[in-house]
């Protein structure tokens, strides 16, 4: 062998041997670094029955919000009116405001959606009896919330359902607009004080201003001072919050022109809803009803009406359904998507404003 492949030789073994010494070195060194580094530990899953606590009682009243689920019903949640009723709402209504927060309802179809929604964390209480528990009206809080859940037991009494119940039935009394009862005739030509308001008002939305009339004596009697349980004020009984979106200021629901007013452009505004309906009777009467009900529950009321071959645009026909949606083999229809209605009432108001109207038009010109 000569000395140059000698000395090649040799050169090759120490690039080896260092290759090898280099590769242990840094494979030690992974070895080190994975016993040092802490195990990854599972990212929080939201939606799973195991709940942050973080999102107990102290978060809820930081967020300033108490999110409460239920399903609509008569004992449990419904609009009537431009007001919340249900005797499960009106008692978490308290509880919210004895935690010092607002509350916000989320309507279920079911009751496997409450549990469903309750355990993703949409929610955090059912409000609606799901167990015999004397101590929480069988409530359900949701997992992970120990602290709201005593302060639920400690605010709680047995007697409180009964005397919620006993408040809701006075609230819906006869006595549920405080008002002065007038005279629906001043005279035999002359209905009210305000008939030149009625006439100029009505004239821009294109109405008889004699049925104006008839829906003011029905809602107030034409005192412009009455006032409901709900909060609506005035001759035409209008909730604050409508007022709001009409702009106009609630120190001004006394004032009966300006109550007319508001009240024309708020029928207007309900009639474009019911464009596709062309005898301007049967849309007025869907107004009025809208105007004491609820357009949403009238339009729930028209696609039952429509999917049991009747006539939608027939104040008649869809009469029946407002009636049904009492019922809860309706008011839980797919079809529905605002549940409960107390449509007794609303029926009534139609139909005694249609015939106040009929007797003012034979009496005022």
């Amino acid at each position: 062998m000569s000395l140059f492949e000698n000395n090649w030789n040799n050169k090759n073994n120490l690039t080896a041997i260092s290759t090898l010494f280099l590769l242990f070195f840094l494979f030690s060194a992974f070895l080190v670094s994975c016993e040092e580094r802490p195990a990854p530990q599972p990212s929080p899953v939201w939606g799973t029955q195991t709940v942050d606590e973080g999102f107990d009682l102290p978060t809820i009243q930081k967020a300033g919000e108490l999110i409460a689920l239920t399903l609509s019903g008569p004992d449990t949640y419904y609009d009537y009116q431009g007001r919340h009723l249900g005797v499960h709402y009106l008692m978490c209504e308290k509880f919210a405001s004895s935690l010092g927060v607002r509350l916000r309802i989320e309507v279920c179809r079911d009751t496997a959606e409450l549990l469903s929604r309750l355990a993703d964390g949409d929610g955090d209480i059912i409000a609606l009896r799901m167990k015999n528990d004397s101590l929480s009206a069988g409530w359900q809080v949701g997992a992970g919330k120990p602290l709201l859940e005593q302060a639920l037991q400690e605010w709680y009494h047995p007697t409180l359902f009964a005397e919620t119940q006993a408040k809701e039935r006075q609230l819906l009394s006869l006595k549920k607009v405080k008002r002065r009862v007038y005279a629906p005739m001043l005279s035999k030509s002359v209905i009210s004080h305000y008939d030149a308001h009625f006439k100029h008002y009505g004239r821009r939305i294109g109405w008889d201003w004699r049925l104006l009339a008839a829906q003011c004596y029905q809602e107030s009697t034409f005192d412009p001072e009455a006032r409901s349980w709900a909060g609506a004020r005035g001759l035409m009984q209008i909730m604050p919050a409508t007022a709001d979106h009409l702009g106009l200021p609630r120190d001004q629901l006394n004032n009966p022109e300006r109550s007319i007013e508001a009240a024309t452009r708020y029928l207007k505004e309900l009639e474009e809803q019911f464009a596709d309906i062309h005898d301007r009777t049967e849309r007025q009467n869907m107004v009025l009803a809208s105007y004491n009900g609820g357009i949403h529950h009238i339009h729930d009321a028209m696609r039952l009406c429509q999917h049991d071959g009747r006539n939608p645009h027939r104040w008649a026909d869809v009469q029946q359904y407002v009636l049904r949606l009492s019922e809860p083999r309706y008011y839980q229809d797919t079809l529905v998507h605002h549940g409960y209605m107390r449509g007794q009432e609303t029926a009534e108001y139609v139909d005694r404003i249609r015939e106040r109207y009929k007797k003012y038009r034979i009496s005022a010109r």
